[in-house]
Order: C-alpha cells, then sequence, then structure tokens
C-alpha cells in the first residue's frame, strides 16, 4: 500500500497543475479560436483542472475506480 503524499509534494504537485492550465489556457482557453471552440476548450480545461486538483488535496487516484 502506497503512503499519503507529505505536504510539500502536494503543494509542488498544485504548483505545477497550476502552471501546466495557465499555459493551456493562454494557449487554447476561454477568448481563443474561432466563435465557440476557445469557449469549448476553455470549459474542457477548466473541468479537468478541477478534477485533478481535487484529486491532488483528497489523494484521490481517479483512474482506479474504473
Amino acid at each position: 500500500m502506497r503512503d499519503r503524499d507529505g505536504c510539500l509534494e502536494g503543494v509542488l504537485k498544485l504548483v505545477l497543475l497550476t502552471a501546466v492550465f495557465d499555459w493551456l489556457e493562454d494557449r487554447f482557453g476561454f477568448g481563443r479560436g474561432f466563435s465557440c471552440t476557445g469557449v469549448g476548450c476553455g470549459f474542457i480545461i477548466l473541468v479537468v483542472f478541477i478534477v485533478m486538483a481535487c484529486g491532488v488535496v483528497t489523494g484521490t487516484d481517479w483512474l482506479s475506480l474504473f
């Protein structure tokens, strides 16, 4: 059984996740692309970020549920 992440490791994961989210948001997010594609991609990026951030905070492995 794997031990839980430490505080520093969780904070580092959140910082890296935020950096990736900001980069993706600048490239493909809200206000980018033609008509609704920027809104659609921005919404998908936002939902994925929220799921991954909740996984880091709670320590849940979402892929093991399937």
